[in-house]
């Protein structure tokens, strides 16, 4: 049973529609798909589920059409693909002539007495579901037995005697090398094989197991006294002494910073000197401007050189040869088809795999290309080529421009004017940065005159209080009190190590509010996606403290495990939260993006898997190398030969 079908255009006009059941009408589910699938360039399924429905639809892009179809996802109808096959070659050639005579003027005033037909094409695929010829069973001459001769099948007796036999003689045949190694000298290896042979009719097996035991000794006994030295071992001290490097310190009190701070205080923490230049990066910024993402691309430069130095034109080619030539591969005002784009789709696909796009993506991607492009009338001077990698461009910038934009400081503005602080928990497997992107985004709120809160809730790594604590000092040098009207811009809460990191966070943001804080970023320990019992506290974190925002960071070296990652977490999240509507990740911090060349397909992937934005880009080592994505930027390095 049918819930609905609708037929509309791609510009939003609907041009007929039937409601199978009484209920809620087609316009949610509808937008839902519109809004997720049709506009975010997500059409490699044709297949979309919304709440209790599932829709499918289909693409008429030669007239700009879209035809869905929706019912419940309970049910398992197998005619709604032939039934939606069906309507979309009837609609189109019942009116063809209308679309192509007066193409838009034509949808608009144009009535579509569709009503008769869609019953009548909806009673032919019910009929056909359910009318199915019985299974015949198979005659003997369609079996494989039939195709076997009677020699083959013709069992002889004492063939698995044989077979055990064999294995007999090859387990003999061990024995006996073992045995055989257990002489002592090469050269006599046949004699001793067969004397080995005689006395074991002589020798009780007791007496044979003795035999090679003494051999065995025997002969460690002698490689022993041959590899010992003739110089007498140093005997070695016992006890572990650490490792003194030449540059380093002997004194290990230097080095012990395990004496925690007070909290909320950095006058108690000796001021570390360090180079403010270096520590800043570029000098001619603009403070608290978060640059975008900049990316050169070299197709300008590569056109002029080639009208510059234009190649030579071959003179042992006819004229019509070199025409033809030059217009090999045009579309000269016809269809696309799904033949004349697989080779172009293909090299694509190899294309964006080599450029760390995930493959699953790749392939997702170029489907969604392919069902976009195929049944479009081309112009006359467009190759398939162009036309095709003109279409990828433009998916993949919708890809990296997703539904939601994350805009960090005008939520921060909002939370003030409720007077709480806002939060924003990091999570994200080892190593890829979360505490040095951190530091990265307390400098730039800083600079933008909000006060931010440390919150040390990695209490497993060891450093890890002391990374933050060496980068609460460092931009309380950068920005002193003094600068400030008096008032501390950034401290750290911490614990030590240890504590429940839930009830660490749940503390910094009760003592941020007590205190006027504007922003509380938390820090939590870096953990693998498939690590259950640390997901299973990064999921009571987040549901408990309910930040505000909760961002993943990821580098951009990854490839296949970008998708693994996020739809894991995102997962573990969803199953360990106890909320009917749980938290999952809502941005990502790209970093390590300066490491990568052109291979920027991680970006692709993690928006594409996600549906959330990439708010925050990390690009060098100093605290004012933070960007935010530039999709035209990206997409061009992607598209680099």
């Amino acid at each position: 049973m049918l819930d609905f079908f609708t037929i509309f255009s791609k510009g939003g006009l609907v041009l007929w529609c039937f409601q199978g059941v009484r209920g809620p009408a087609a316009t949610a589910p509808v937008n839902a798909l519109i809004r997720s699938v049709l506009l975010q360039e997500r059409g490699g399924n044709n297949s979309f589920t919304h709440e209790a429905l599932t829709l499918k639809y289909k693409l008429d892009n030669q007239f700009e059409l879209v035809f869905v179809v929706g019912f419940q996802k309970i049910l398992t109808l197998t005619y709604v693909d032939k039934l939606i096959d069906d309507v979309h070659k009837e609609f189109r050639d019942k009116y063809r002539n209308e679309f192509q005579q007066k193409g838009a003027l034509g949808l608009l005033n144009g009535t579509f007495d569709f009503k008769d037909d869609f019953m009548r094409l909806l009673r032919d695929a019910e009929e056909s579901s359910k009318v199915r010829a019985p299974t015949v069973m198979k005659t003997f001459e369609q079996s494989l037995k039939s195709q076997k001769t009677v020699k083959c099948m013709i069992e002889t007796r004492g063939e698995k005697p044989k077979e055990k036999v064999k294995n007999k003689k090859s387990k003999g045949s061990k024995k006996d090398g073992t045995e055989a190694v257990a002489a002592p000298s090469k050269a006599s290896a046949g004699d001793k094989q067969l004397s080995a042979a005689g006395d074991k009719e002589e020798l009780t097996k007791d007496e044979i197991l003795q035999k090679n035991r003494e051999e065995f000794f025997r002969r460690h006994m002698k490689a022993g006294e041959k590899s010992r030295s003739p110089k007498p071992d140093a005997q070695k001290e016992k006890g572990k002494k650490p490792r003194v490097w030449d540059l380093g310190n002997s004194n290990a009190k230097v080095l012990d910073y395990s004496n925690s701070a007070t909290n909320g205080s950095a006058e108690a923490c000796p001021v570390e000197e360090f180079d403010p230049d270096m520590a800043l990066g570029d000098k001619n910024r603009e403070p608290g401007r978060l640059y975008d993402l900049e990316y050169e691309s070299d197709d300008e430069a590569e056109e002029e050189k080639v009208v510059q130095n234009p190649s030579k034109p071959s003179v042992k080619k006819g004229g019509l040869g070199g025409m033809f030539g030059m217009l090999k591969g045009l579309v000269g005002s016809k269809s696309l088809t799904r033949e004349d784009m697989d080779p172009v789709l293909e090299k694509m696909k190899d294309h964006l795999i080599a450029k760390n796009v995930a493959a699953e993506i790749a392939v997702q991607l170029c489907e969604s290309v392919a069902k976009k492009l195929e049944g479009k009338v081309m112009g006359t001077f467009t190759t398939v080529t162009s036309t095709v990698k003109q279409a990828l461009q433009e998916a993949l910038v919708q890809i990296l421009q997703p539904q939601r934009r994350v805009d960090v400081l005008r939520d921060v503005m909002d939370a003030q004017r409720h007077h709480r602080p806002y939060v924003v928990t990091f999570c994200g497997v080892n190593g890829v940065g979360k505490s040095t992107n951190l530091a990265k985004i307390s400098f730039w709120l800083i600079e933008n005159g909000f006060s931010v809160l440390i919150a040390a809730c990695d209490t497993f790594r060891a450093g890890a209080v002391e990374q933050l604590r060496t980068h609460t000092r460092r931009l309380n040098a950068l920005h002193p009190p003094e600068s400030h009207g008096g008032r501390t811009m950034v401290q750290l809460y911490e614990k030590g190590y240890g504590k429940d990191a839930a009830g660490i966070a749940m503390e910094a943001i009760s003592y941020a509010r007590n205190q006027g804080f504007d922003v509380v970023l938390v820090d939590t320990a870096g953990r693998m996606q498939d690590n259950a019992p640390l997901m299973t506290a990064l999921a009571k974190l987040i549901a408990v403290n309910a930040p505000d925002l909760v961002l993943f960071v990821g580098e951009a070296l990854v490839g296949n495990e970008a998708v693994d990652q996020l739809v894991k977490f995102n997962k573990a999240l969803a199953d360990h939260s106890m909320a009917q509507t749980p938290r999952l990740i809502d941005g990502i911090v790209l970093t390590k993006f300066d490491t990568i060349d052109d291979k920027v397909g991680a970006a692709i992937s993690m928006t594409y898997i996600t549906s959330k934005p990439i708010v925050f880009v990390g690009t060098g080592q100093t605290y004012c190398d933070l960007r935010s994505l530039n999709a035209k930027a990206v997409v061009a390095a992607l598209m680099k030969a």
